[in-house]
């Protein structure tokens, strides 16, 4: 029940965000009628996962649930490039990041090794 109030209440909040866009309102009974579809169409996409034996719903079982609606599949597949080149640029910063440490502490102990030597060279 709390899932399907959350699934309601987010409903409700992006189709007041479009009434503000396009100029229009949606009855409480429209919203609902939405609301129940999208429940409904969730509880589909969980059994075809089930059924292919997934635990973990991925960007390609939403493709392909999505392939029907020709310009739904295409926003969907063009967020989802947008996603991963957002997330190759992340671990690429992450990456440089961590070498650019690790460099630092290798020159570090580098400086010390020769001060050490140094040391015991003049004792």
């Amino acid at each position: 029940q709390r899932l399907k109030a959350a699934v309601h209440y987010t409903v409700g909040c992006l189709c007041q965000d479009v009434a503000e866009d396009k100029d229009m309102q949606f009855s409480k009974q429209a919203i609902a009628a939405i609301s129940e579809i999208t429940f409904r169409q969730c509880g589909v996409f969980l059994i075809l996962c089930r059924h292919a034996k997934r635990s973990t719903v991925t960007t390609e079982d939403v493709k392909l649930l999505a392939r029907r609606s020709s310009c739904l599949l295409k926003y969907i597949t063009e967020k989802s490039e947008e996603l991963a080149l957002c997330n190759m640029e992340q671990k690429e910063k992450k990456k440089k990041k961590s070498s650019a440490v690790k460099e630092g502490r290798t020159s570090g102990e580098h400086e010390a090794a020769v001060t050490e030597s140094e040391d015991y060279n003049m004792a």
